[in-house]
């Protein structure tokens, strides 16, 4: 896979409530991914990026919710989401602004 490529893989982490009990419970970490991002790329675009080891990958397509203005019905648009576990003694710190 091309560097340039991963570089563009991952778009954002997720945080969220629900995202910093999934990082407390199960030790993963929940990133807004491409769309046509596969579960290889995700795997490799963190560990270059993080220097961390990653364990699994699970994806989740996100649909977009249909909202209604006045008589006027519109869909906003879906993405993909990525869970990805690490391996123990792995973690990632988003406040201190990289690896741990």
């Amino acid at each position: 896979m091309r560097e340039e490529r991963l570089l563009q893989v991952l778009l954002a982490p997720q945080i969220s409530e629900k995202a910093t009990y999934v990082v407390d419970k199960h030790s993963q970490i929940i990133f807004r991914v491409v769309p046509d991002a596969t579960k290889p790329e995700i795997k490799a675009a963190v560990e270059l990026l993080f220097k961390v080891e990653v364990e699994d990958v699970q994806v989740l397509n996100v649909k977009g919710k249909v909202k209604r203005f006045r008589q006027a019905l519109g869909r906003r648009k879906g993405w993909k989401k990525a869970f990805v576990c690490l391996k123990p003694g792995h973690e990632i710190n988003f406040v201190e602004g990289g690896n741990a």
